[in-house]
């Protein structure tokens, strides 16, 4: 299998989750704002029905990247994982396999390489306590991405309670 197509099929099983996006594009050191941006859009677009009305958040790649904050690679595959397996909303609900995800985000960060530059806008996720800067015009989201080797990956998780 191809890099690209395993980056896909990995991303792919990381946002399977109802409220989780991911998106993959053949270019390393793009505009990580602007893909960031993209990927929210998609994500308000398909959870506007749970949007609160007139809710505000990020419109420009500008305000998504004063969002963003640089991590390592490690703490970019706990994130990916804390993504793909539980629920900004109800913290410690799980709604996939833990091990699974974690493999699927160990991955990702090989594949992207050593050199690969990581991105959140998480700056706190330990059990009872969750922070982050909004990418999103969701009450909760989280984003992780990645650019590195010849690809750059978003995933953003979306909620509202």
């Amino acid at each position: 299998m191809d890099i690209a197509a395993e980056l896909r099929a990995l991303t792919g099983s990381l946002s399977r989750e109802d409220g989780v996006f991911g998106r993959v594009v053949d270019q390393a050191g793009g505009s990580v704002p602007g893909l960031v941006r993209q990927v929210a859009a998609e994500a308000e677009e398909a959870w506007k029905q749970y949007a609160v009305e007139g809710a505000v958040g990020p419109d420009t790649p500008v305000e998504i990247d004063d969002a963003l904050l640089q991590i390592d690679a490690e703490r970019a595959a706990e994130f990916l994982t804390y993504l793909a397996t539980y629920d900004l909303v109800f913290p410690g609900s799980a709604r996939r396999d833990r091990a699974h995800a974690r493999r699927a985000a160990e991955r990702v960060v090989r594949l992207l390489g050593y050199e690969a530059a990581w991105y959140t806008n998480i700056t706190e996720l330990v059990p009872g306590a969750r922070a982050w800067n909004p990418v999103t015009r969701h009450t909760f989201d989280g984003v992780v991405a990645g650019t590195g080797g010849s690809f750059t990956v978003v995933l953003l998780q979306v909620g509202e309670d």
